[in-house]
């Protein structure tokens, strides 16, 4: 638009009286004061974004009154610029988190019960259902813990207490002295207390 082409000129801009003309902007918020307020000033603690408009002179004079901690206790004052090193932020010693120091739970605990992972979305428990059963508290064996066990005539799936008193029975059946010092029974006594002690070191007994 060219500047004088008529409807340029027809363009008013409509007065605002509290916000005064374009020529003098905004009027100084102190009360009688009617010169051009210039200046922002905060109007109280915590609310963020609202000012008065305040002409130089009171501008001076309300700067000079304004206490932002006005109402607080030295304690109270402390503690806010304690926190404002850190942004009021919570903070927690190296290597712990909300997890580790109690502060967040998981939505489905109940107070005074163990903590378990949070999940939403149950993809823990899909996943566990999709993986092979396992003899519950054993964890999945390695060959010679398996040939281990073979030896001593028993199953994956046997507990610790199966393992102890199958190896008493082994070794009463094998000793040599029931069988006259037979070469062949001191070489099966002595795989069973090999394979007995294998287990014991890989914490199955």
């Amino acid at each position: 638009m060219k500047l004088d082409s008529k409807y340029f000129d027809s363009v008013r801009v409509r007065k605002d009286p509290e916000k005064g003309t374009p020529e003098t902007g905004p009027k100084c918020d102190w009360k009688g004061c009617g010169n051009p307020g210039q200046h922002r000033a905060p109007r109280t603690r915590g609310v963020e974004g609202q000012y008065y408009l305040f002409c130089l002179d009171h501008i001076r004079e309300f700067n000079a009154s304004y206490n932002y901690f006005e109402g607080w206790s030295n304690d109270e004052v402390a503690a806010y610029q304690k926190e404002s090193v850190i942004g009021h932020r919570p903070t927690w010693k190296t290597g712990a988190n909300a997890w580790a120091h109690g502060t967040r739970h998981s939505m489905t605990d109940a107070p005074g019960t163990k903590r378990r992972a949070n999940d939403p979305h149950d993809f823990f428990a899909w996943r566990a259902s999709k993986a092979p059963e396992e003899p519950q508290g054993r964890r999945s064996l390695k060959p010679l813990e398996r040939k281990a066990l073979e030896t001593l005539n028993l199953e994956v799936t046997a507990t610790r207490q199966e393992i102890k008193t199958r190896f008493k029975e082994q070794v009463k059946l094998h000793h040599p002295d029931l069988h006259g010092g037979d070469k062949r029974s001191e070489d099966k006594l002595r795989e069973i207390i090999q394979a007995y002690n294998y287990l014991k070191q890989a914490g199955l007994v």
